[in-house]
């Protein structure tokens, strides 16, 4: 998936603009200058085009603050890491020395860049934009990040100078792609280098051996995929080194374009904040999900029921979606892995089922007659047809007259009769309610 890195002089917006391309309001907006520091990650859909968005800091030079001094690098980064770059300024105080700066560099940096002057919410400002032809960046576009105005115009331009992302390149673009993640030094390229059979990977005992995602082509045992080990993601507060953004930012990226994630958990410590962070990273990017609990020999005391209590701890802390299968291993002994293999290929046959209309209308339509939706301010609704959506992930729409009434543990219902007729295991379901 591409990466669009906004990046601009403390102060002009870009967190505001950043909020308005995700939907959300993630970044913390301020008429203070300098409040974002850390980066901010989010998913924009334009036209049927989907990117990642990127909110870096306020770039400066020659400042003796440090914290100016660390963004300026992870600018840098950025800058370097994505596939364009939205350079935005703004109209009140015109080209500033900052603004020239970071123009220089980005003339250099053979990307494509999209100039956007923001804080243009009059017609009268507009004359004002010109001079920013001076930076060499091509045409400006007016925006106003705070109402949206001009936000539009803007996206079809990001949208048609994105590099078109082919899938046809690849002889191996229609195998499944697995990606292993999970916090550093949890023994991913051990992984990687057990199933490979061969040292592929660097292995150390110092966390953060492996900088970058690596992808093999595994044809072994009936099994065949693309396999992607992943630097270790780690906290932002521990982000520190220039080379640790690049391993956080491609760990990102390798989830955002693997269909299975490996989520290995070290066994000594459970399962912390940090685990559940790159957890809900792939919940949200909906991808499919086995956990593996590697480092098992390591646990002392372990009796009978010792397996079965860890395995109910972590699906209390991953609920509600804790219909995932659970792995423990000692990589180092070779202990399960293959077990873990077929726990992948297993999800990724369920994450590409495919219903046929006929047979869901015939299995879902009885358990909708037998708990109909309650009725509500007196109006009866009634779910009338069944159809899965032709998405990657498990999707399905539920036509009825007033899908507008239907409440989320009814929604939960309907997720949990389709997982006991279907095995879903591994996978995040999305249920959609129509109006018939």
């Amino acid at each position: 998936m591409n990466l669009v890195a906004i990046v601009g002089r403390p102060n002009v917006g870009k967190s505001t603009l950043f909020n308005r391309l995700v939907g959300t309001r993630k970044a913390i907006v301020d008429e203070t200058a300098g409040v974002t520091r850390d980066r901010h990650y989010g998913r924009c859909e334009w036209c049927g085009t989907e990117f990642s968005v990127v909110d870096t800091g306020g770039f400066t030079v020659n400042s003796d603050d440090i914290f100016e001094e660390e963004i300026r690098k992870q600018v840098m980064i950025a800058i370097e890491e994505c596939d364009l770059v939205l350079f935005l300024t703004e109209v009140g105080t015109g080209i500033t020395d900052f603004d020239a700066e970071i123009a220089k560099i980005l003339r250099r940096s053979k990307k494509p860049v999209v100039l956007a002057v923001n804080k243009v919410d009059t017609s009268d400002r507009m004359y004002d934009t010109y001079e920013f032809n001076a930076l060499g960046l091509g045409e400006p576009w007016c925006i106003a990040s705070a109402t949206g105005s001009g936000t539009g115009d803007l996206l079809d331009e990001i949208v048609r100078l994105l590099p078109k992302e082919s899938v046809a390149e690849e002889d191996n673009a229609d195998l499944p792609h697995y990606a292993i993640v999970g916090k550093p030094n949890v023994g991913k390229s051990s992984l990687t280098n057990a199933l490979l059979g061969e040292e592929r990977n660097i292995v150390t005992p110092l966390a953060g051996t492996t900088r970058d995602s690596i992808s093999s082509h595994y044809n072994k045992f009936g099994h065949e995929f693309i396999l992607v080990d992943t630097a270790g993601v780690r906290r932002k507060s521990k982000v520190r080194e220039d080379l640790e953004f690049y391993s956080v930012l491609r760990s990102i990226k390798a989830i955002e374009e693997s269909d299975i994630c490996i989520l290995m958990v070290d066994a000594t410590t459970g399962i912390e904040a940090q685990d559940m962070s790159i957890f809900n990273l792939i919940a949200r990017n909906r991808k499919g999900c086995v956990v593996v609990v590697n480092k098992w020999d390591l646990v002392e005391d372990k009796s009978a029921n010792t397996m079965k209590e860890y395995t109910e701890g972590i699906k209390a802390r991953l609920a509600p979606f804790n219909d995932i299968p659970i792995i423990f291993t000692s990589v180092l002994n070779k202990q399960r892995i293959l077990d873990v293999l077929n726990a992948a290929n297993r999800v990724y046959s369920n994450y590409s089922r495919r219903i046929p209309t006929s047979e869901l209308n015939e299995v879902m339509l009885p358990e909708v007659e037998n708990y109909p939706p309650p009725a509500w301010k007196g109006k009866y609704i009634k779910i009338k047809y069944i159809t899965q959506l032709p998405t990657k992930f498990p999707a399905f729409a539920f036509f009825c007259n007033l899908p507008q009434y239907i409440r989320d543990p009814y929604k939960r219902y309907l997720e949990n009769k389709l997982r006991s007729h279907y095995d879903f295991t591994g996978c995040t379901m999305e249920i959609y309610l129509r109006k018939k």
